[in-house]
């Protein structure tokens, strides 16, 4: 019995026999975040950052099926054997829609790449495992990343035993001064800086955007300080405002720094389990030839996932031939509702918390995305979480969460996607008294 009278089990393992990553915050965030959802599931959740499930219909999988099975017929020559083979045996382990996702680089990112430099992955986040595993040699190297940043790239590379160093965000995005700082810091301790993680496109958690002035300068430093870029983009084409999207780091790479990280998880639809990897760089052998980078992680992945399951594939490909490889046509509807919700929740922010009020509540403005990131007066912490998702019927992300170390303790994130406008409303309301509760403030929902 422990000291609350339950009983407790004997333990076949210890904790110090298995691996440290399972001690490590990283690991346990994205579960508490979870179980506190599942919870409370009356709450309004301004938390979760999946995509809108609006406009997901279950007639639209057999159809993908069947134009994904049409075009191997009719591009690839495939009889009806083939097509079956290709849908129920492993397949490929580099995937079966390399070529549709090099045909959408270039059709709505400017990106051309030989399809042979991608490897389709589990979801992005094997993306990373596979990079990660493949640049860690020995303990003295080190991946840098943004802070805050994706709590996902810290626990990759825990699992990998490789060690991270943050690099500081401010307001316009990366404070590269900073990441030069680190870079040299790490070099000085005897170490090697391998690559620098960043989402540069309405990043999670802040939302933030890096300029064209900056993204050349981040090549230029990758340049300088021989560092590859790990570039990851699943919230690109959700720009707020019509224009003109800022080109990616690949995008702009003459030199082949950068390593792409791609997910249709927000742009087709998660349950695929669909991301890859753009690896053109040649890796030099001992006998003096050379191959691409992709060949490298697709060894990797054959010990890991074997492939990625070409049934799911085949769906994301059959939606992306639907739309000629361009997943803006794809997301025309998914656009149109993520820039409302954005605009309605700074809106309601707005009102609810007046500009130069005495109420110290605080907020950026991303340009596009899921995610607005609140500063308030109190801790924002695990606790408080819990007590507003019991009192007031409302969840948030506490930032905390996306550092490695201390950060964030009075911030939290706010997420748009997958709420109506009703829901942004009611949900606002019950945080603006959550707010007055915790902060001692009396604050107006209207």
């Amino acid at each position: 019995m422990n000291d609350s009278g339950v009983e407790l089990l004997a333990a076949d393992l210890s904790t110090d026999r298995l691996h440290a990553a399972l001690r490590d915050p990283a690991l346990a965030s994205m579960n508490f975040l979870n179980e506190v959802a599942n919870r409370f599931p009356e709450a309004i959740s301004l938390a979760a950052g999946r995509p809108s499930e609006e406009f997901f219909d279950v007639d639209d999988l057999p159809r993908y099926l069947r134009i994904f099975c049409d075009y191997l017929a009719a591009e690839k020559g495939a009889d009806a054997e083939r097509v079956r083979r290709t849908l129920f045996q492993y397949g490929r382990t580099k995937g079966i829609i390399h070529e549709l996702l090099a045909r959408n680089l270039a059709c709505d990112e400017g990106i051309d790449v030989d399809p042979e430099s991608i490897v389709v992955t589990v979801g992005c986040q094997e993306a990373m495992f596979l990079v990660l595993r493949a640049l860690r040699t020995d303990e003295r190297d080190v991946v840098l990343t943004v802070a805050p940043g994706y709590v996902g790239l810290t626990g990759a590379a825990r699992l990998v035993d490789m060690s991270v160093r943050p690099v500081r965000e401010h307001e316009d995005g990366i404070d590269l001064d900073h990441l030069i700082e680190q870079i040299e810091a790490v070099r000085a301790e005897g170490k090697r800086p391998r690559a620098f993680y960043l989402v540069p496109d309405f990043a999670n958690p802040s939302g933030a955007s890096l300029d064209l002035e900056a993204r050349q300068r981040l090549l230029a430093i990758a340049a300088e300080h021989d560092l590859l870029i790990l570039e990851d983009n699943p919230y690109g084409l959700f720009q707020a405002e019509a224009g003109q999207r800022l080109p990616t780091l690949k995008a702009l790479d003459t030199s082949r720094r950068v390593v792409y990280l791609g997910s249709l998880s927000k742009t087709c639809f998660p349950g695929a389990r669909i991301g890859f990897v753009v690896a053109d760089q040649r890796v030099a052998g001992a006998n003096g030839e050379s191959n691409l980078f992709a060949d490298d992680l697709s060894k990797i992945k054959s010990m890991l996932t074997v492939n990625t399951p070409p049934v799911a594939q085949a769906m994301a490909g059959g939606k992306l031939l639907e739309h000629d490889c361009s997943l803006v046509k794809a997301n025309t509807r998914e656009i149109e509702l993520y820039s409302r919700n954005l605009r309605l929740l700074l809106e309601g922010m707005d009102r609810r918390f007046p500009r130069g009020g005495d109420h110290q509540v605080s907020w950026n403005t991303p340009g596009g995305g899921f995610f607005v990131v609140v500063t308030v007066p109190f801790a924002a912490d695990d606790a408080a979480l819990e007590y507003g998702a019991n009192k007031y019927g409302v969840l948030w992300t506490p930032m905390s969460h996306f550092y490695d170390g201390r950060g964030g303790e009075n911030q939290l994130r706010l997420s748009v996607s997958v709420v109506s406008p009703d829901e942004i409303e009611a949900g606002l309301d019950r945080l603006a008294m959550l707010i007055a509760d915790l902060s001692g403030k009396e604050i107006s929902t209207h």
